[in-house]
């Protein structure tokens, strides 16, 4: 027993990890380079273009802006915690320190959570104009806008924080190879040579109650405002309801439904494999694809791409 405890108390420092990344087929390396490399281009250029579209049009200084522009910082410093580095591991040795690690098993949570919280918000705000048009400029105030936000930054944080600092007490032997192209919770957990409960039950709180309150809020938000658009008696204005609400709940199925796939398939170590590629889509297809549902099924955003190309080209 002394022995036993004197290896594991010798090579629980680990200092670096290996992550296997999507292939282990070096033809495959390459074109998976080019393909991510266009997937995270896009990804910053949309959400770039997008937060500059609504910071330099007045006409889109409104609450649903305001939150669909910290969506698009969310979902651009989220791209860029693992894409950097999962296009430098296609290339080179696939290495990871402890420290490097930890930073972003920590960002990620941060910006998961905190796009949960902002999703939750855009929901609240078309809940409040198509049900209580009357009071929307009162019940959305700027103030109220930016509390709404800072709840979000905040319940990100704390959810990091929880994650990453039960998983820094946690030590780590023989095995230093992450089945996964980034620092995951479940993936590191499976490396532990220590007792993983306390980890497993902050992950299953954390995780289950920032879906079940974002899904539930959403799911009641949706709810009145279906109610309250069938009792619009003309048809258009129906359609004009609906369409206010049509790129939101689009982004709202996209995240939640592939983030679901990924952590229910997660949870079978056969699927190990198929859960990566399900977690492709949650991480790098869904930030990128943002932009282009708010733009293209946007008549204001539209408009405001319009005027300013018309400022910067004439």
């Amino acid at each position: 027993t002394f022995q036993k405890r004197m290896m594991l108390r010798n090579s629980s420092s680990v200092t670096e990890f290996i992550l296997l990344g999507l292939s282990a087929q070096s033809a495959l390396q390459l074109p998976l380079f080019f393909l991510f490399l266009g997937i995270y281009v896009f990804t910053v250029l949309g959400n770039l273009g997008l937060i500059a579209i609504i910071g330099l049009n007045s006409s889109l200084h409104t609450p649903m802006y305001f939150f669909l522009f910290n969506l698009s910082f969310i979902d651009l410093c989220y791209s860029c915690v693992f894409t950097p580095k999962m296009l430098n591991d296609f290339l080179s040795e696939n290495i990871i320190s402890y420290v490097g690690c930890m930073t972003q098993l920590f960002f990620f949570c941060f910006f998961v959570n905190s796009e949960c919280c902002v999703l939750v918000s855009m929901a609240y705000d078309r809940y409040v104009a198509i049900c209580n048009p009357l009071l929307y400029s009162v019940t959305m105030s700027p103030h109220d806008c930016c509390l709404l936000m800072l709840g979000s930054y905040v319940t990100g944080f704390v959810g990091a924080m929880a994650h990453t600092g039960s998983m820094l007490r946690l030590s780590f032997c023989d095995s230093s190879v992450i089945h996964h192209y980034l620092c995951e919770v479940l993936p590191l957990l499976q490396l532990s040579c220590s007792s993983t409960y306390v980890n497993e039950l902050v992950f299953f709180i954390v995780v289950g109650m920032v879906i079940t309150v974002s899904s539930v809020s959403i799911f009641i938000s949706y709810a009145l405002i279906l109610s309250s658009i069938l009792q619009i008696p003309s048809a258009e204005g129906r359609s004009k309801a609906f369409g206010t609400c049509g790129s939101h709940l689009t982004a709202v199925v996209l995240f939640f439904g592939s983030g679901a796939f990924t952590y229910l398939t997660t949870s079978f170590s056969e699927s190990m494999e198929q859960s990566q590629f399900a977690s492709v889509f949650y991480t790098n297809v869904v930030p990128m694809l943002n932009p282009l549902i708010y733009s293209l099924r946007n008549k204001d955003v539209k408009l405001a791409i319009d005027k300013t190309l018309k400022r910067v080209l004439f």
